[in-house]
């Protein structure tokens, strides 16, 4: 089973994710990207199942997750969302992925988004490989790149290839495995294979290579696996540099598809049973069919078409008739997959990220968290006899992971909350296109929410004193509304016996 690897690119936007993931799929002999596929020679799929799908969804479903076999490997790669600013769709991308690709551009080092996705992938030991991007052009030094990643994200780093020269003065890349330097070609200076296996380094660079070799811990597979040391390869995506290796590395060092926790103890990806969480779901942009994909990541067993498998959240049994598998490169339509892989079902509002899929309902899996919402806003409604559409499109797109809806105690208007402010926009652009509801935000008086947990005679003292601040998600579940973060410690310090938590077990 050790030939699934499920991998995430993590980057700031414009860092070259987008080109990269090109880049690995032109390696990997596969390219759909947004419902066009390009293939090798005549091995176009344009009628294959995906795109039947895309044309009665209109969605483009293949972007989400990217499929290719490489060498007897199969490479999963999960797409996470690289906007501006962020929301729990990338968050949660990230608790199905084994490991990650960090691309950073050689010109800017760690930048923001870079950091906070990072973060994530640290709460769950998520190993990472470090890609530096754009060395062919002008950039900082590349020791103080290292010490970046060293300093900013406390790991160990250890380069496995080096830049020979750099910008105007790019000559290549040194590969310190097979001691050979990939070479810029033709007048766009692109790498078209050439490899230079004695290669001679001009001396100005020559003592850098020396000392990068020898200065930096060596690669350790224990240390890069718990999360602890990052190797890192320099290239241009854009200019074909240190693609390659970085798929070798994917294959030779990350993990193959690894236990997830359940509570207590954690399933192994050779447990019989087929098993799976729903990290994200993608509803339809085609407002004709009410339907959604839910995308599960498979955690054991294998998986066959037209299974009957139960959601915990609903407790009885679906069968899945007509899976979206996403490696269907040779076949129309795949029959099975395996642990490790991504499988798209297709359902009416039944399923919600986080839910566990299992054959038994016998375990739940646990680790998809909700986080506090950093923007809160008031709902407004133009016409208030469509106030049972807006709580079923609120209801809709909370399950979607768009936005978190609260309902107040004291009050009748609602309260979303999101994690950055590109989701409003798409929120009130959704109310009106697909569920014919126009409505405006207003400023809520609140600034952060915290989910209140306790002893339950120690949370109802809580709530009859606070009633006013106090809210439910969708789940039913109490939320503090603070006005400001010292709102949050004051009631944390008040009250010990309770927790205020900023995030949330689904």
């Amino acid at each position: 089973m050790s030939n699934r690897r499920t991998f995430a690119i993590i980057s700031h936007p414009d860092a070259g994710k987008t080109t990269l993931t090109e880049k690995l799929l032109l390696q990997g002999g596969a390219i759909h990207l947004a419902g066009e596929v390009k293939a090798r020679g005549q091995a176009r799929r344009a009628r294959s199942d995906w795109m039947k799908i895309e044309q009665q969804r209109g969605i483009s479903v293949t972007s989400s997750v990217m499929t290719f076999e490489r060498d007897g490997v199969t490479f999963n790669l999960l797409d996470t969302p690289g906007h501006e600013d962020f929301s729990e769709d990338t968050y949660r991308t990230l608790t199905a992925v084994d490991s990650a690709i960090m691309v950073i551009d050689a010109a800017k080092g760690i930048e923001p988004q870079t950091r906070k996705l990072f973060e994530v992938c640290r709460l769950r030991s998520v190993p990472i490989i470090t890609f530096v991007n754009k060395v062919d052009r002008e950039g900082r030094e590349g020791f103080e790149l290292l010490d970046e990643v060293a300093d900013m994200l406390a790991l160990d780093v250890s380069p496995q290839s080096w830049p020979v020269g750099m910008g105007g003065r790019f000559e290549g890349v040194l590969d310190f495995a097979s001691g050979s330097v990939s070479r810029p070609e033709g007048p766009s200076k692109e790498y078209h294979g050439q490899r230079d296996e004695n290669p001679s380094i001009p001396e100005e660079f020559a003592e850098e290579i020396e000392l990068a070799q020898v200065g930096y811990p060596e690669f350790d597979l224990e240390a890069y696996r718990h999360g602890d040391l990052t190797p890192v390869y320099f290239g241009s995506a854009l200019k074909n540099f240190g693609v390659t290796e970085l798929i070798e590395a994917i294959a030779r060092y990350a993990p193959p598809p690894r236990p997830q926790p359940a509570g207590e103890v954690e399933i192994p990806p050779s447990r019989d049973e087929v098993t799976g969480f729903i990290f994200k779901v993608q509803a339809n942009m085609d407002p004709n069919h009410r339907d959604r994909i839910a995308f599960m990541r498979q955690v054991s067993g294998t998986f066959k078409r037209g299974m009957k498998l139960t959601p915990s959240g609903l407790g009885k049994p679906i069968a899945i008739h007509s899976p979206i598998l996403f490696f269907a490169q040779d076949r129309e339509i795949a029959d099975t997959a395996e642990a490790g892989d991504i499988i798209g079902i297709p359902n009416h509002g039944t399923l919600r990220v986080g839910d566990t899929l299992s054959e038994t309902n016998q375990i739940r899996f646990t680790g998809l968290p909700n986080f506090a919402p950093e923007i809160l806003r008031r709902v407004q409604l133009k016409d208030p006899t469509k106030t049972k559409q807006l709580r079923k499109a609120l209801d809709d797109l909370s399950e979607e992971g768009v936005i978190q809806v609260f309902y107040p105690e004291i009050g009748a208007q609602w309260i979303v909350g999101v994690v950055g402010q590109l989701q409003l926009e798409v929120l009130i652009s959704r109310l009106e296109a697909e569920y014919k509801v126009e409505a405006s935000l207003e400023a809520a008086p609140f600034a952060t929410a915290r989910w209140v947990r306790g002893d339950a005679p120690a949370v109802k003292q809580f709530e009859d004193f606070n009633r006013a601040n106090l809210a439910r998600d969708r789940d039913g579940d109490l939320v503090f509304m603070a006005k400001s973060p010292w709102d949050v410690n004051y009631q944390a310090e008040k009250h010990p016996d309770l927790a205020f938590s900023a995030t949330k077990e689904r």
